[in-house]
């Protein structure tokens, strides 16, 4: 068991994948918590897609001009103009158009991809690049180069998101404030998208282009889980990718697969386990507080059953006429604490607050009566009928239904209608 663990770190080949890795998915989480917040995950799938244009302008350009082939940084400037390119045509058509900004990304990042394509096919005696490679990346062939690019471009993204910190913070939860200061939002966009198409093009070398985006994405959606600030997400969303590259690369180890697919493999089991274990958003404490919600027609039923006993009422009365099951003494516990119900020797009395609340509903429940007698409702039916509607008590409603009947003072049986 031992050996399962410590033999793979003595390997070159893991040290490097695990180095490289670690700094593509931190910093591609960081920034991918400002992309799932911005609801931008369509983007980085487009950006990632449209740099095989970049790449092969990239490659032509180096290798006619300078005589250099596959050669890292003049890739990594194609690639970086062609996802800008691609944000400027998404923005231009978006904005001219009845094209919504959706729409517009579908169209732009399956156009660019085909050029790139198809600039791959005609100049492929001149670019020597395996597409396969391209689209599934090999984080256990890692080069020195992708080294070196990928820690220049995390220094240089994570550098801009701590100056920036809270400009784009701002411009994430409220950009029509940080409008209305003075920051310059439409800037803050685009250096958002600078980031992104940094972090996917030094990316890809390593993961390729579809896994690019689960790394961009599935930490910083398992942090959003886990957390309702932005400093903390980043935190976990950062601990979330390296975890998921330390343990991808055991299983690709263990499992003899894919390195890019076993990272992202694992980072979605990851997520499938915050999902349903997180303390606040996880499916389990979802299901916990369904299970203990109590229904608001059980709580005003109480209430006007108290108020028409006119006195202490014991728990037996209360369970007499209001149908909530094993979840009764729940009930009451939950409008003592909201102050709601006063408890004495097991007999209950209307507080201040509950006693406006039952009059609300039984004010309600006699205006429903009234109105069902008038429109000729069979009378063995309108109590009932009435006591089914009396739950719509909204003050738009019972205002609506008090000027039609009228104001009437009293219902059918009558009763005097509360004011």
């Amino acid at each position: 068991m031992f050996d399962l663990f410590i033999s793979p770190l003595t390997e070159t080949y893991f040290q490097k994948a695990l180095i490289g890795g670690s700094i593509v998915a931190i910093v591609a989480a960081v920034v991918g918590c400002l992309v799932v917040l911005r609801r931008m995950a369509f983007l980085g799938d487009a950006l990632s897609h449209a740099m095989i244009a970049g790449v092969a302008g990239g490659y032509l350009v180096m290798k006619f001009f300078f005589g250099l082939e596959a050669h890292a940084p003049g890739m990594l400037l194609g690639s970086l103009i062609a996802a800008i390119s691609t944000v400027a045509l998404i923005s231009f058509v978006s904005r001219i158009s009845r094209v919504k900004e959706d729409t517009a990304i579908g169209i732009m990042y399956t156009g660019i991809f085909a050029l790139g394509v198809v600039f791959v096919s005609i100049f492929r005696h001149y670019i020597h690049i395996d597409l396969m490679h391209f689209i599934m990346g090999d984080i256990l062939g890692v080069a020195d180069t992708d080294l070196w690019v990928s820690a220049f471009v995390a220094a240089t993204v994570l550098t801009i998101l701590i100056l920036f910190f809270r400009h784009f913070q701002l411009a994430t939860f409220d950009p029509i404030m940080a409008a209305s200061i003075g920051l310059p939002v439409v800037f803050l966009d685009y250096l958002l998208t600078t980031c992104v198409s940094l972090v996917v093009v030094s990316a890809v070398s390593m993961v390729g282009v579809i896994l690019v985006v689960g790394l961009l994405i599935t930490p910083a959606a398992t942090a959003y889980l886990l957390s309702d600030r932005l400093d903390k997400m980043m935190m976990l969303a950062s601990l979330f990718g390296f975890t998921s590259v330390v343990g991808g690369l055991y299983l690709c180890v263990w499992l003899d697969s894919s390195g890019g697919g076993a990272i992202m493999l694992f980072c979605t089991l990851q997520f499938l386990v915050v999902l349903t274990v997180a303390p606040k958003y996880g499916l389990l404490s979802r299901w916990i507080r369904l299970r203990n919600l109590i229904p608001q027609q059980n709580i005003e039923d109480i209430l006007t059953t108290i108020l028409r006993y006119d006195k202490s009422t014991p728990k037996n009365i209360i369970a007499k006429y209001v149908e909530t099951g094993k979840g009764l003494n729940r009930a009451l516990r939950q409008m003592i604490q909201d102050n709601l119900l006063l408890e004495k020797n097991s007999y209950y009395t209307l507080t201040e607050k509950g006693l406006i609340e039952a009059k609300k509903v039984l004010r309600a429940h006699r205006l429903w009566e009234t109105y069902l007698e008038k429109i000729g409702t069979p009378e063995n039916e309108v109590h009932p009928t009435a006591h089914h509607l009396e739950h719509l008590h909204g003050k738009e409603t019972i205002d609506y239904l008090d000027k039609k009947l009228g104001s009437p003072k009293k219902d059918p049986h009558g009763k005097m209608i509360p004011e």
